[in-house]
């Protein structure tokens, strides 16, 4: 019997760069109030979101992370046709097919690279982080482009208290290569189904075709439910991706959570007992919650504001829709 020929790759992969575009509108909490009577005040207290970006009409997701990988792929200091696989993950793709990932892959110049699409919400670059590193170690890429990409003001109702004001719209990409050394630690993720219907749009895309005079399907959330999953189970993952890496919490340089919620960050930093040395992403606070953007984003800004953090050790967790989460701890490029 013939012996199948196997891909090996190296031992090891790491985040050589970050890229980042955020929408081009600021839209502070004014501007959002009348329609679900609320105020400023509300929002702060109970989000931490002082204002977010949003993109204009003619700017869609594909556009946001195609300055996002251009950036990226920069300051990695390769060429785009180097690039080996494209992952994109989004819920904000315009179209139900093809993909976002390949009209992506053509606009940056990587093509004919292989590319797809990541539909894990808010953990979804974790998952895409994860794809890259073993599709390095496996040998079947030696760079790989991952992006966050997300236009989630296409589906935010400005009536719906329970998620709509929240919401933002960027892109964040991180070009992920070969190393000598271990840069991204095992990953700890998995899904809870059972709360499927706690987070997502508000009714199927078939409902809307069947009532062309009903409104497009939006984004709602059972607030309560994923705040407490949020707090009480994903801490219970952030600890367990900090064991399986191998270092120790007071070894961290930063914490990059999902950017979901003020609350929900402040909180988890309090369950995993984190020293004060630990830097802590907060970046919601100017560009609201952007889902499978917010992780990438979020460390891209942590790094203009500390550069001394660049090439320390990050705790990286995604959750959201699905429900679904992703963590793994990672040296930051």
């Amino acid at each position: 019997m013939p012996t199948l020929n196997q891909p090996t790759g190296p031992a090891h992969s790491r985040i050589y760069s970050l890229g980042a575009a955020r929408g081009d509108l600021v839209v502070p909490n004014d501007d959002l109030v009348g329609p679900i009577d609320s105020s400023d005040e509300w929002i702060r207290q109970r989000t931490g979101i002082i204002e977010r970006r949003r993109a204009s009409d003619s700017l869609d997701a594909v556009e946001l992370a195609e300055i996002a990988s251009k950036d990226a792929i920069e300051k990695a200091g390769i060429a785009p046709s180097e690039i080996d696989a494209v992952i994109v993950a989004t819920i904000s793709n315009t179209v139900q097919t093809p993909s976002l990932a390949s009209l992506l892959c053509d606009r940056i110049g990587a093509s004919p690279a292989p590319a797809y699409d990541v539909s894990a919400a808010c953990a979804g670059y974790t998952y895409g982080i994860a794809q890259a590193d073993a599709l390095i170690r496996g040998g079947l890429a030696k760079y790989v482009l991952v992006v966050g990409a997300e236009k989630l003001s296409d589906f935010a109702n400005p009536t719906d208290r329970t998620i709509s004001f929240l919401l933002g719209d960027g892109a964040g990409a991180a070009v992920v290569g070969p190393s000598d050394e271990p840069g991204i630690g095992p990953t700890v993720w998995g899904s809870d189904g059972s709360k499927w219907e706690s987070v997502g749009m508000d009714r199927p895309l078939k409902e809307a075709f069947e009532d062309p005079e009903g409104e497009f399907p939006t984004l709602r959330q059972d607030g309560q439910t994923v705040f407490r999953w949020a707090v009480w189970e994903m801490a219970k993952v952030a600890k367990d991706a900090v064991e399986k890496s191998g270092i120790k919490p007071e070894e961290l340089t930063a914490f990059v959570p999902h950017q979901a919620n003020m609350r929900i960050i402040d909180e988890f930093a309090k369950q995993l007992g984190l020293p004060e040395s630990v830097l802590v992403a907060r970046d919601i606070q100017t560009t609201g919650n952007t889902s499978a953007a917010s992780i990438p984003l979020a460390m891209h800004r942590l790094l203009e504001e500390h550069p001394e953090a660049s090439g320390g050790y990050a705790l990286e967790i995604g959750f959201g829709a699905g429900l679904v989460f992703g963590a793994q701890v990672v040296r930051m490029p």
